[in-house]
C-alpha cells in the first residue's frame, strides 16, 4: 500500500537542497578517524562478534533528562521507506546492517564485516541499539568518523514498539539518540578532534535513519519515530541472515539475485549474521561486476523518490505480526504493552501456567527470535 504522495519526487517536496544536505551529513574523509584510532585499534578482533550472555553492566534505562529531539520530518517522507526509485541508469544499493543489543547481554560487533566494507571502499549504513553504542562507544565512535558509513537509530533494547505505551516507546525511541549525540559530544572534546577542525561538523548531531526491531511497527509508534526527526527505514531485500541455517552463499544468492536499483539490503553485524560476514566476499564482488554502486540510505534517498508504505513488514504486509503473538506466549506482557487481539485468548489460556512457574510482569524488551524469517531485525 503506496501513500499517494509517493507519485510526487522526494527533491520537489522537500527541496533539492534539504535532501541533498541530509546526504552529505557524513564524513568526507578518512583524516580524523585516523588520527583517533591506529590501525589496529580500527581492526576486528578474534571472537568479538560473540554475544555475552548474563551481563547487565549496561540495562539501565538511558536517563533523557531535558534532552531534545531534532525537529520532526516532513510529511513527504513519513512513513516505511523500503526502496527508493532512482533515475535510470543509476545502478546505486543501499547495504544496511543492524547492531542490536537487549537487556541481559552484550552483544557482538563482527569485525570482519566492517573491516572487509573498508578494504573495498563498500557505504553502508549501521542502524544501532542505544545499548549497543553504550557498551561499544569507541567502536560507535569509529564508525560515526568513517566517511563510508552512516549511524541510524534501532531503539534502546530491541523492543517491539507495536506493544509499548506511549511512554515506553519514546524511550525506545530518545534512547539511542541521546546515547549517541552524548558519544559525540564526548568525542568532540577528544585531543584527537584538534587535529581537524571543523571536521566533526561533518558528523550527524543525531542520527536521521530509524530501524523497527522485527520490521514490525504501527502509526503510534512511526508518528514517534518522524516527530522524532528521523526517517524510518526497512528493506526490499532480506537475506536471511539471522538464521543460523542460512549459508553464505544462500546470502549471497539473495543479495546479487534480489537486489536491484535502489534497493535496501538487510543484514546483521552484531553476531546474529551468522554467516554475512563470509557471504559478502561473495556478493560484493559480483554486485560490482553488474556495475553496483554502494551508498547510505540517506545518500540513496537523496537521489530518488522513496517507496513509501503506511505499514511495515518483511515481505509482505501482516508478515511481523508474529512478533507480537510469539511475545504474548513467550511471557505476560508487562504494563506498558498493549494485549493484540489476536494473541488475548493464547495468553490467557496459558495465564495460569505462566504463574505456576514464578513469571511475573517485566519491563524488558521482546526476545529476540532466531527463525527461518529474515524479519529478526
Amino acid at each position: 500500500m503506496i501513500c499517494s504522495w509517493q507519485i510526487f519526487g522526494a527533491a520537489a517536496l522537500l527541496g533539492v537542497a534539504s535532501l541533498t544536505s541530509v546526504a552529505a551529513a557524513q564524513p568526507n574523509d578518512s583524516a580524523l578517524q585516523h588520527a583517533c584510532f591506529s590501525p589496529a585499534a580500527l581492526a576486528g578482533l578474534p571472537g568479538e562478534e560473540r554475544a555475552a550472555k548474563g551481563i547487565h553492566t549496561f540495562d539501565a534505562p538511558t536517563k533523557l533528562g531535558d534532552f531534545k529531539s531534532a525537529a520532526p520530518i516532513s510529511d513527504a517522507l513519513r512513513g516505511s521507506i523500503r526502496r527508493v526509485d532512482v533515475p535510470k541508469g543509476e545502478k546505486v544499493i543501499a547495504l544496511t546492517f543492524d547492531l542490536c543489543e537487549q537487556r541481559g547481554e552484550i552483544a557482538g560487533y563482527d569485525g570482519r564485516i566492517i573491516d572487509y566494507l573498508r578494504e573495498q571502499g563498500v557505504k553502508a549504513t549501521f542502524f544501532a541499539g542505544g545499548k549497543w553504542m553504550a557498551s561499544h562507544q569507541s567502536r560507535t565512535e569509529q564508525l560515526m568518523l568513517d566517511p563510508l558509513f552512516e549511524v541510524g537509530n534501532h531503539t534502546e533494547t530491541h523492543a517491539n514498539l507495536r506493544l509499548l505505551s506511549p511512554a515506553a516507546v519514546r524511550q525506545q525511541v530518545l534512547a539511542p539518540q541521546k546515547v549517541y549525540e552524548d558519544t559525540r559530544a564526548k568525542l568532540s572534546a577528544n585531543q584527537c578532534v584538534a587535529s581537524s577542525p571543523g571536521a566533526m561538523n561533518a558528523v550527524p548531531l543525531q542520527p536521521t535513519v530509524f530501524r523497527f526491531p522485527y520490521g514490525a511497527c504501527n502509526a503510534a509508534s512511526m508518528k514517534a519515530v518522524n516527530d522524532a526527526g528521523m526517517m524510518a527505514i526497512q528493506w526490499d531485500v532480506a537475506t536471511g541472515d539471522p538464521d543460523p541455517h542460512v549459508s553464505a552463499k544462500r546470502i549471497a544468492e539473495a543479495m546479487v539475485n534480489e537486489a536491484k536499483p535502489g534497493s535496501i539490503i538487510v543484514s546483521h553485524a552484531n553476531g546474529r549474521g551468522w554467516h554475512t560476514a563470509e557471504a559478502l566476499p561473495i556478493a560484493i564482488p559480483k554486485l560490482k561486476a553488474k556495475g553496483y554502486r554502494f551508498v547510505t540510505v540517506s545518500e540513496l534517498i537523496a537521489m530518488g523518490k522513496p517507496v513509501i508504505t503506511a505499514e511495515c513488514y518483511d515481505r509482505k504486509p501482516g508478515d511481523t505480526n508474529r512478533y507480537d503473538f510469539l511475545w504474548a506466549l513467550q511471557r505476560p506482557l508487562n504494563s506498558n504493552a498493549k494485549m493484540p487481539k489476536f494473541a488475548t485468548s493464547a495468553h490467557s489460556i496459558r495465564s495460569h501456567r505462566l504463574k505456576r512457574k514464578g513469571w511475573t510482569t517485566s519491563t524488558k524488551a521482546a526476545p529476540s527470535f532466531r527463525t527461518p524469517l529474515s524479519s529478526t531485525n
